[in-house]
């Protein structure tokens, strides 16, 4: 039985369960519980940040500009734009489109400069840019909420229709773009505030479905063990079950054997003596008969039982 599940398909059904289980528990339902648990705390931080009053910055970020305590925090800054240093952040999706993003270092009345997103725009047809208004010359105080700097994108800045265009608000690649001394992380402009094209909407505090996801990943590495081990039990069970016909099919039987062909009575046993009276039909059929059923139950047919009807038809 055991050279049966070391045969090669049992084995690579046995390798790809195991992995298949260890990758389930330790890769897929992580990160789906983990992104859970990202957007969770994402959610708390923006709903304590509109329950609460916009702080000044420097109550929520550091000196060179990093994000003090939490991200999405609201902050307020005076000062006024540096319109000639905007960069657009190229074609990222935003409302089921393409749309161009304004970088503006913003530089407040403290000397701290902040990058400012002041929203998106569409992009126009080929995707070209279109005309973007600029933001004020004046002085201004803005409200917008803290983000985190992204991760530098992999392709290049590219200088195209009289922009500095990146792939990322990555604020240390902005600064070397525009000779700026640029806090660390960046500022998203809310609505209704000066220089404001199309504000980005905050995320929805929505949970998503990445815990049922990763509860599934659970259920998916707990049941291909149990399903690998049902194909096991019913591969011994049939195994098995051919071993008892096979013995049942090779066992010598203790009389003749009711798979022998029959013979007549004529020809069974010599003629009686004119005054001996014949054994009938009924009689001989019925030793055969008893012991098919003996043997076979009522799942085989019994032909004998029938040759003894046919023998009483015949009397």
């Amino acid at each position: 039985m055991l050279k049966t599940f070391l045969k090669p398909g049992w084995v690579l059904l046995l390798i790809f369960v195991v992995a298949f289980s260890y990758f389930a528990f330790t890769v897929l339902a992580p990160w789906q519980l983990g992104k859970d648990d990202q957007i969770v705390e994402r959610n708390h931080l923006i709903a304590e940040a509109y329950e609460a009053d916009p702080r000044p910055l420097n109550e929520v970020v550091t000196k060179d500009g990093a994000i003090k305590d939490d991200e999405w925090s609201r902050a307020t800054l005076t000062g006024h734009y540096l319109a000639d240093d905007e960069v657009l952040l190229r074609l990222r999706p935003v409302s089921s489109g393409a749309v161009y993003q304004s970088l503006v270092p913003f530089q407040t009345d403290s000397g701290l400069t902040m990058l400012v997103n002041r929203g998106w725009i569409a992009a126009g047809e080929g995707n070209t840019v279109p005309e973007i208004p600029p933001a004020p010359a004046e002085d201004v105080t803005i409200t917008g909420m803290i983000r985190a700097d992204e991760p530098q994108h992999s392709s290049a800045p590219i200088d195209q229709e009289g922009y500095q265009q990146v792939y990322s608000i990555h604020t240390e690649e902005v600064a070397s773009l525009t000779d700026t001394k640029l806090g660390k992380d960046y500022i998203q402009l809310s609505p209704e505030q000066p220089g404001e094209l199309t504000a980005l909407e905050v995320p929805q505090l929505d949970r998503g479905n990445h815990l049922s996801y990763g509860y599934q990943w659970i259920a998916f590495g707990i049941m291909a063990p149990l399903g690998l081990g049902y194909f096991v039990w019913s591969e011994i069970r049939e195994r098995r079950r051919a071993r008892e016909e096979e013995a049942a099919l090779h066992a010598p039987l203790d009389d003749a054997s009711p798979f022998e062909p029959l013979q007549s009575p004529a020809a069974a046993a010599p003629a009686p003596a004119p005054s001996a009276e014949a054994p009938s039909a009924e009689a001989q059929a019925a030793p055969q008969s008893r012991r098919a059923r003996s043997r076979y139950g009522d799942s085989k047919p019994d032909f004998y039982e029938k040759i003894r009807e046919r023998g009483q038809e015949r009397f």
